[in-house]
Order: structure tokens, then sequence, then C-alpha cells
């Protein structure tokens, strides 16, 4: 089997450099996948073991697509704090150098400093629902730009009884 590289998968030539300079050179399995789909703005549901680089295979298009489109938004709802402040920060570091910003929206954080980096109009929104919900209903945040939003650990989201107040937010 043929090993297949970033600059097979049609992406941008900077974030093409952006991913390489984190040391990234071959997609792993899910992002050799999920990358060209998301690219397409097709819907994707992936299942992946930890540690296969599903961040990055969500991220990439995600941060490609908002990057040619800087109207559109992307919401990425998670279940954990812990895991939204890890997915933020491999999103930040690939896609600062093509200009996206982003937000933590997580309990147990500021929610000053949370309505802040909202005010600066992030590209992505890094969020748990019951934050998210938070801000919605004190209007700190729309999401009628939102054109990408991601579902990360779906599965753990509803097991956890996530689904009402994910209903509420993509409604």
């Amino acid at each position: 089997m043929n090993k297949v590289e970033f600059s097979q998968l049609r992406l941008a030539p900077s974030l093409l450099a952006a991913v390489a300079s984190k040391g990234f050179t071959e997609p792993t399995p899910i992002q050799e996948k999920v990358i060209p789909i998301g690219l397409s703005g097709k819907d994707i549901i992936g299942i992946a073991q930890t540690g296969t680089g599903k961040t990055l295979a969500f991220g990439i298009p995600m941060i490609e697509r908002l990057s040619t489109n800087k109207a559109g938004r992307g919401l990425v709802l998670l279940p954990t704090r812990e895991l939204a402040i890890q997915v933020e920060e491999i999103i930040r570091k690939v896609g600062y150098t093509q200009g996206i910003t982003t937000a933590v929206l997580i309990g147990g954080d500021s929610m000053g400093r949370q309505v802040r980096d909202l005010r600066n109009g992030p590209n992505i929104v890094i969020a748990t629902p019951g934050r998210l919900i938070d801000h919605l209903k004190q209007g700190n945040i729309k999401l009628d730009r939102v054109s990408i939003l991601v579902l990360d650990e779906a599965d753990h989201m509803f097991d956890i009884g996530f689904a009402p107040q994910i209903r509420e937010i993509i409604k």
C-alpha cells in the first residue's frame, strides 16, 4: 500500500506548510479518509481510537474552509472541559498561521474572559454544551454564521445526557 502525504490531500500551500511545521507529514488513516470529504463540505461521521489524529481530521478542513470564507464560523461541541482545551490548542497551533482565531467556552472558567474572547469575533468556537447555552441565553454569542459544526465524541455526549442541549443548540 502506498503511503499518502498531506501534500496529496489538496490543502492550500500555506496550510500544508503549517501542518508540516508541526511535524506532520503523513496523515493517519482517519485523516486520510476524512480530510478530503471535509474539504468538500460534506457531512461526516468518523470513528477512530483515541490518539489517531481525529482533531486534525476535522480541524484541517475546518481551518481550510474558514480561511477562504471569512464570513463563516466553526463550532466544535465536546463533552468535557479538558477535551475542549486540548482541541483548542491543536486547532490554534495550526490555524493561527491561516489567520484563524479561536475561543473556548467551558464551565469553571471565567465568563468575563470568554465574553472578551467572543467580542474579538473568533472564527472557531470550541465549547461544552452547557456553557455555550449560558452564553446564548445571555446574548454573548449568535450561531447564525456557523457554517461548520463538529460534534466531537458525540456518542459520549449523548451517553451522558447532552442530547437536549445539543438539540437546543442546533435549533
